[in-house]
Order: structure tokens, then C-alpha cells, then sequence
């Protein structure tokens, strides 16, 4: 599918705030935050910048962050990095699930003192 006219330009002006952050291609993808409101009337165009320009938005709900909108293969990746996450901490779970908690405590705060003592 063509791009339709969907050229990189700096939306500062039309949306709350704009952030560029490095990506793996080189390209800048933009982060744009926008109020709820803003996200609502403008969904359309939002949808293209995700879709065609792979830029990423946060919608603000009295001014706090409350969803993002990404590209699906951002968040199949995002997705699939959870459920890793998910099985690696049962796993590490399970493995100590016969230890005590006060001793996995007392083993936390030492490594943690360990840790801030070598700095």
C-alpha cells in the first residue's frame, strides 16, 4: 500500500507534546502525546501515522498517561516479551518456592547492600 501523502513532518504544534526516539531502522519514530479529547477528533489521522509512518501515541486523560496506540507488530512484540517475562519469573518462583520469606528477604536486602557498598 502507498504511502498517501503521509510525509515525516514535526506535529508539535497539532498535538500536546512530541519526543523522538531512536529506532532499530535509523528512522526517528515520533511519540506524540495527545490529550483524550485531541485522540478522539483526530483518530483517522493517528491511525495513518501509526500504520504508514510507524509513529507511536500516547492518549493523556487529565494529563496522565492512560493508553498508547502502537503499530500491531510492535505490540505482538511487546506481547510476546510479557509472556517470557511471565515464564521466566515462574520458573525462578517455583525454584524458591521452599525458602522462607523472611530468608529470601534477608537475602535480597544483602545482595541489594552488597550491590550499593561497591559503588
Amino acid at each position: 500500500m502507498q504511502n498517501q501523502g503521509m510525509d515525516r513532518v514535526d506535529n508539535t504544534n497539532h498535538y500536546d507534546h512530541t519526543d523522538h526516539y531512536d529506532s532499530d531502522d535509523g528512522q526517528l519514530p515520533m511519540i506524540n502525546e495527545v490529550s483524550a479529547v485531541k485522540f478522539r477528533q483526530n483518530l483517522g489521522e493517528m491511525l495513518d501515522q501509526v500504520r504508514y509512518r510507524n509513529d507511536n501515541i500516547v492518549i493523556n486523560k487529565d494529563g496522565k498517561p492512560v493508553a498508547a496506540l502502537v503499530d500491531a507488530e510492535l505490540f505482538a512484540r511487546i506481547r510476546r516479551m510479557r509472556e517470557r517475562f511471565d515464564e521466566l519469573s515462574a520458573r525462578i518462583a517455583a525454584a524458591y518456592d521452599d525458602v522462607p520469606e523472611a530468608e529470601g528477604l534477608a537475602e535480597i536486602d544483602a545482595a541489594v547492600a552488597g550491590v550499593r557498598n561497591s559503588d
